[in-house]
């Protein structure tokens, strides 16, 4: 994915970050990919501790995307 349409960020008490993001989807402008993911600072870099992705169709149908593996 590219860059965010849309995204916000807030911190989170322990130190880590909570965010939102929203992505134009590749084969259909109209449609979007909304994630919102729970980030921390890890011997300098940052990881991700959640992440949920929703795919929103043209139509306005919200489906939860399957978890990515992990490489």
């Amino acid at each position: 994915m590219g860059r965010p349409k849309h995204s916000f960020r807030i911190p989170l008490p322990d130190g880590s970050n909570l965010s939102l993001a929203v992505f134009e989807t590749h084969k259909d402008p109209a449609a979007e990919v909304i994630t919102v993911q729970i980030t921390r600072l890890l011997d300098d870099n940052w990881v991700t501790d959640a992440k949920l992705a929703v795919y929103r169709s043209p139509e306005g149908n919200y489906s939860k995307l399957p978890d990515r593996e992990k490489p």
